[in-house]
């Protein structure tokens, strides 16, 4: 049976590049900001305050939801987002223990 690539990797690093994969990307990084500074907003909010499309910011909402960022309840006809706190405190630890791992040398090459 044949394997994907990622099936040949440990699972913390496949988790650990698709959360670096949903945070790469400086629209994904100003709405997660948005959203910790205002707590929750619906995507006509974040529309205003970035200069993409509608659409545009629809899809990187939902590529942080996918991801497990963000979450979002339904409110009527629109979408309430918010901060997956417990979800970005996960990969908060998950990159210091990526990095931590490395064993850095002081001076590089």
């Amino acid at each position: 049976m044949a394997t994907t690539k990622t099936e040949a990797f440990a699972k913390t690093d496949v988790e650990l590049a698709e959360l670096a994969k949903a945070l790469a990307h400086p629209a994904r990084l100003a709405i997660l900001r948005a959203l910790a500074s205002r707590q929750t907003c619906i995507c006509g909010d974040l529309v205003e305050i970035l200069p993409l499309a509608q659409a545009t910011v629809s899809q990187h909402l939902k590529v942080l939801r996918e991801a497990g960022l963000i979450l979002g309840d339904v409110e009527g006809p629109r979408v309430c987002y918010c901060l997956d706190v417990r979800a970005l405190r996960r990969a908060r630890a998950a990159f210091e223990a990526f990095f931590e791992a490395l064993s850095l040398p002081e001076d590089g090459c």
